[in-house]
């Protein structure tokens, strides 16, 4: 199959965002009284959004979740952003991409404004055609409404020259609801139990694979 879009997903997929992101969910958690003595056990807050992850993992009612929001924003706007690196041979891969005529989308459950800054941090905001996120206010939210507003954004209309690529549940069910295929990669968060019980279209181990399968 030969794909002229490529979306892929931020977290666990482009940038390994876990110091960052694990920073901001546990100062967050330490505002909301619940100190976390061992940091590892937040690996599973990274993907998901935010406020489903309060929700399933802590229970959190809705007000307590808008404040937890609020705090993880206060330590990611200024720091936990900047612990954000790309994974070795990302920018080959997007860069390669490109050159080969594909036109290439980020499509992240992390709000839109801060995904483009990572793109900027990490120096390959250059080589996205695209980037596509949620919003602050929550009003596009999971991963499903995120690729529905990024195809119609970059006017696909034929989903079969479109594919997702991630390294969570969310993004494959995401991408089958909006009825594109997805590849999931082992170089995320992700594994590959996961993967088969939501059945990802394509599994891949390694990123130069990854970009073997896409140009090739």
């Amino acid at each position: 199959m030969s794909y002229k879009y490529i979306l892929l997903d931020l977290d666990g997929t482009v940038a390994d965002s876990a110091e960052g992101v694990i920073n901001s969910v546990a100062y967050a958690l330490e505002k909301l009284g619940y100190p976390v003595e061992d940091k590892s056990t937040l690996m599973k807050f990274i993907g998901p959004p935010l406020s489903e992850s309060f929700r399933d993992f802590y229970g959190f009612d809705e007000e307590t979740i808008g404040k937890g929001i609020q705090y993880y924003r206060e330590y990611y706007t200024d720091t936990g952003i900047y612990e954000t690196k790309i994974f070795d041979g990302i920018e080959k891969l997007v860069k390669t991409l490109k050159e080969n005529g594909k036109t290439v989308i980020l499509a992240t459950s992390k709000p839109e404004v801060y995904a483009k800054r990572i793109l900027e941090h990490c120096g390959i905001s250059k080589y996205f055609d695209l980037a596509a996120g949620s919003t602050l206010d929550a009003e596009r939210n999971t991963k499903t409404d995120v690729l529905k507003y990024a195809l119609k954004e970059a006017g696909i209309t034929d989903l079969h020259e479109a594919v997702m690529v991630g390294d969570r549940k969310h993004d494959i069910i995401g991408a089958h609801n909006v009825g594109l295929e997805c590849i999931a990669i082992l170089f995320g968060y992700g594994n590959e139990a996961e993967f088969k019980e939501y059945k990802a279209d394509y599994i891949i181990d390694t990123v130069s694979n990854l970009e073997k399968f896409l140009i090739e």
